[in-house]
């Protein structure tokens, strides 16, 4: 058993994970993106949960809304590109099968 807490601080940091699976933290500030047309995870399908703030995400070339609670799959090979929206961070829980990082 591995337990975690939770600690959204700026920037992207794994969590923990074992050979099937990794948790990752990712917080964005106000404006700030991260991926983009090139950004892919060849073996990996990415399971991302928004705890805080608001933001869009592009998805294999579809816009998508990110609001707290939002459960987006990016699968793997998936395009994407994940930018905060508004005045306060988005913050997310990011789940990667197999590993990513």
């Amino acid at each position: 058993m591995q337990r975690y807490t939770v600690r959204p601080e700026a920037g992207f940091h794994v969590l923990g994970g074992t050979q099937r699976s990794q948790a990752a933290v990712m917080v964005l500030g106000p404006g700030e993106r991260t991926g983009g047309p090139d950004n892919r995870h060849p073996g990996s399908d990415q399971w991302l949960y928004v705890i805080g703030g608001r933001g869009h995400a592009v998805v294999g070339g579809e816009p998508v809304d990110l609001d707290p609670g939002t459960l987006l799959l990016i699968a793997a090979d998936e395009t994407h590109q994940v930018e905060a929206a508004g005045d306060t961070p988005l913050e997310t829980v990011n789940i990667y099968a197999p590993p990513a990082y």
